[in-house]
């Protein structure tokens, strides 16, 4: 097993991208939705391909520093994947879920949203920002539960 020299560094950056992430998406959906529905959809539809394009380049580092920090966390922490308490493995699955609903955002709903605003076709683009918020609900949905079962798994009996 790793010494704290490697886990609480990893931990960090753990928590800091997962905060990161789940904070984004909150924001989005609770702050920035309610209060950008009142534009009309051209600077609605301009500000959310804007504010999404920025937030998309922060998601795939968090992404890329939660498998790191993570893995190094089951080696250095657990020593490996035998030793994983539920919690932790619990964490893995849905994080990995929640993955691979942002990468289906990003590779699909996303780009034909970016094409539809390019081309000023307001009713598509509306029609993929609605795609892009269900799956940002439930990832946000699921990002919730991670942080809740991060937060409290180790103290579980």
């Amino acid at each position: 097993m790793a010494t704290a020299a490697i886990t609480v560094p990893a931990l960090i950056v753990h928590v800091l991208a997962a905060v990161v992430w789940v904070g984004g998406m909150f924001f989005a959906h609770q702050v920035l939705r309610p209060s950008a529905a009142a534009l009309d959809p051209q600077p609605r539809l301009t500000l959310w391909m804007r504010v999404l394009d920025r937030f998309f380049c922060w998601v795939l580092a968090a992404i890329a520093l939660l498998l790191a920090s993570g893995y190094v966390l089951v080696f250095g922490a657990y020593g490996g994947f035998r030793a994983l308490p539920l919690f932790v493995e619990l964490m893995q699955a849905i994080g990995i879920l929640m993955m691979l609903l942002f990468f289906h955002l990003y590779f699909a709903p996303w780009r034909r949203f970016r094409r539809a605003v390019a081309r000023q076709d307001w009713l598509e683009g509306g029609r993929e920002l609605a795609r892009i918020r269900t799956i940002v609900t439930i990832n946000l949905v699921l990002g919730v539960l991670v942080v809740a079962i991060g937060g409290s798994g180790r103290y579980w009996s």
